[in-house]
């Protein structure tokens, strides 16, 4: 009986309160983009909104205001976000940003904007009818809870800003200003990866998607050492992850540091080979161009095109996880979080011996005995990128006989989790390398080399050659 009472109350509640809190489905946007030369997109029209069933869709505008004077940046569709849910005009409600950024729900809503810092007036709802009064406070204990859960959800959503604007001011520390041109709106979509320093996300930056690397405030240091290495110049090369700016985002205990760079759809080398067995073209590929981007790292390249001349670096963290893959399989380097530079006449900054994974450690790394040396981090680089090559090897079709399951570096002979002690005694006292099996030494593979790129010419092409 009470059930039934409730079920017909919140009937009769929800039929008074009428269409003004449904849900208004958006179709069709104003379409609008400054860069449309560049893009190669149209300038303007019309977009029409095609998202999944179960998200909504909204319009968005962003402009900038220059002493007065408005200048559009974009128009068009956006993506599911809590922040414009029935939000019937575009109102960006920021205090003082560089970029104005609005959204809300109804075709079209987007064709007039406006910027109100204490958000708009929205006039109250005429007074319920009296006859409503008594269901309104028997229905007031299930309000409360509905508010309270609402309120929980609605905090979930902020843990992360499904949206935001690059900021590479904010907090630049000893870096140069990152490459990124004007501010965008970004929005955070899906959790790629997850690692020791923090997750990687791929989110939407206007028609881009980028990757999102988001640093805990207590691997700051991570982040400001990866973004000095990208921001090094000389750094731009097909090989290399490519940077597009970094930012901090919060503020004291809940402070996050975020880095933006490319998004490559086809993930890291190691998820690559979990899922794919490679041929051998494909093998040959991804070794020369994973054998360019660390050679280009080593390099010392001479002052060129109005940059400073950019150092050597070591990349000290070198594994399979860390190398990117592109459409076409060509390898690209990343994770510089743990990278030290050489410059001459200035120290290296931090050159523990014993960082890195452990399972990539180079026989020196792991008994200590480390020689502090520019090339002694360089061939510790080398070490790993053979171990990367044995991974590229045991996953390809080429040898006679099955392909079998792909497994890490001594994963067969020590598991998934070796401690220090299991690698120091496997690799340092007995001596151990990665197997190479017998079907694999009838095919002409056994003699892959990989011809460094010559020294002083990045131009220069490496070679897999059998």
């Amino acid at each position: 009986m009470f059930a039934s009472w409730l079920t017909f109350a919140l009937l009769l509640g929800t039929f008074s309160a009428g269409p003004s809190h449904a849900e208004v489905e958006t179709r069709e946007c104003l379409y609008f983009n400054i860069n449309w030369e560049v893009e190669k997109t149209n300038r303007s029209g019309v977009e029409r909104c095609e998202g999944e069933k179960d998200k909504r869709s909204h319009c968005y505008a962003s402009w900038r205001n220059s002493s007065g004077s408005i200048q559009l940046v974009k128009k068009g569709c956006w993506l599911d976000d809590f922040n414009c849910y029935d939000r019937q005009e575009c109102v960006a409600t920021e205090e003082n940003p560089q970029v104005f950024f609005c959204c809300c729900e109804g075709n079209f809503c987007n064709e007039r904007f406006t910027h109100l810092p204490d958000g708009p007036v929205i006039e109250s709802p005429p007074p319920a009818p009296a006859l409503l009064n008594v269901l309104v406070y028997s229905l007031l204990p299930v309000t409360m809870l509905s508010v309270a859960l609402l309120l929980g959800f609605w905090m979930y959503r902020h843990r992360k800003p499904p949206y935001g604007h690059v900021d590479i001011h904010e907090d630049p520390g000893a870096s140069p200003p990152s490459p990124l041109l004007g501010l965008k709106p970004l929005q955070l979509l899906e959790v790629k990866a997850r690692g020791r320093f923090g997750c990687v996300w791929k989110a939407q930056m206007m028609n881009e998607y980028v990757a999102v690397k988001i640093f805990p405030i207590q691997d700051k240091q991570s982040w400001q050492n990866e973004r000095e290495m990208f921001s090094t110049p000389g750094m731009k090369h097909e090989n290399l992850l490519r940077y597009i700016g970094a930012e901090k985002r919060g503020s004291n205990l809940e402070t996050e540091f975020w880095l933006i760079t490319e998004f490559h759809e086809r993930g890291s080398l190691t998820d690559f080979l979990k899922g794919n067995a490679v041929s051998w073209s494909d093998l040959c590929h991804i070794s020369e161009t994973m054998a360019c981007g660390l050679a280009y790292l080593h390099e010392d390249v001479p002052r060129s095109k109005g940059e400073g001349p950019k150092p050597a670096i070591a990349h000290r963290d070198f594994k399979s996880k860390n190398v990117m893959l592109k459409g076409d399989l060509s390898a690209v380097l990343g994770d510089l979080g743990l990278a030290v530079r050489f410059e001459p006449g200035k120290p290296p900054g931090d050159t523990h011996g014993q960082v890195g994974t452990r399972r990539y450690m180079a026989p020196e790394v792991l008994e200590g005995a480390i020689n502090f040396q520019r090339d002694s981090f360089l061939r510790i680089d080398m070490y790993a990128m053979g171990l990367v090559l044995w991974e590229l090897v045991s996953r390809c079709k080429a040898a006679d006989g099955p392909v079998d399951e792909y497994m890490l570096p001594f994963e067969e002979e020590i598991g998934q989790h070796p401690s220090l002690e299991d690698l120091q005694d496997l690799v340092v006292h007995k001596k151990m390398r990665p197997v190479f099996k017998d079907c694999w030494l009838k095919h002409s593979f056994q003699y892959i080399h990989l011809k460094n790129c010559s020294s002083g010419s990045s131009s220069n092409k490496c070679v897999c050659a059998a």
